[in-house]
């Protein structure tokens, strides 16, 4: 097999890893998205609404109605409050802090996770492109050391899969970069609003404590 035959080949695995760059880097910016939605209000105004009926219940020393009232919904705030609620007995700093930690080790380390995968993709991609790119200047490269007089359309090939394929992994990594941003200002907006939740529901958390007690 010569040269133009083995450039060939690479040239069409290098295309089929940037496929299956593309569509992981994709569905792992997809996966992360939908877990900040899922785990989220939408806004502060709805999470107050679910606080204050939350209240209520706390006021009235209601503790299994508020965990029922919280037990199926997965956003964050809904599902620590419920962490709180069943874990009451050991105490209001021992269970602040249990809900701190499970809050920072099954929310945030999660999607910094998925999200370390679409980095991965970012930098991964214009790479493999690169690589395209030496492949097909090889291939070019060998055709001009290989024939005495070349045709330019002999070239046009390998030169094709140089530029195909380092565009490729741009256009894989630019679109994941602006929406990796986008990503990050929701993680950080949704920890904002869980962190002021969990506040809100601390607040009324110690004072139902404070009058089972007595």
């Amino acid at each position: 097999m010569n040269i133009s035959g083995i450039t060939d080949i690479a040239a069409t695995f290098i295309y089929g890893v940037l496929v299956v760059v593309a569509l992981w880097g994709a569905f792992c910016a997809s996966m992360v998205w939908l877990r900040v939605r899922q785990k989220r209000f939408r806004n502060e105004e709805e999470q107050n609404a679910f606080l204050v009926k939350l209240d209520e219940r706390l006021g009235k020393g209601e503790f299994e109605d508020a965990s029922e009232m919280c037990d199926g919904d997965a956003r964050a705030t809904c599902q620590l409050a419920m962490l709180a609620l069943a874990n009451r007995k050991i105490g209001y700093s021992q269970v602040k802090q249990l809900v701190l930690d499970r809050f920072q080790r099954e929310v945030l380390s999660d999607l910094e996770y998925r999200l370390s995968w679409v980095y991965t993709v970012i930098k991964a991609a214009p790479m493999v492109g690169l690589l395209g790119t030496v492949v097909g200047m090889m291939g070019a490269f060998a055709t001009l050391a290989s024939a005495e007089s070349v045709n330019p359309e002999m070239l046009a090939g390998d030169i094709s899969v140089a530029l195909i394929t380092t565009a490729c992994g741009l256009a894989i990594a630019i679109p994941l970069v602006f929406c990796t941003a986008v990503i990050n200002i929701r993680i950080r907006k949704m920890e904002d609003l869980v962190s002021a939740g969990m506040t809100h529901f601390f607040e009324s958390f110690r004072g139902a404590l404070g009058k089972t007690s007595l």
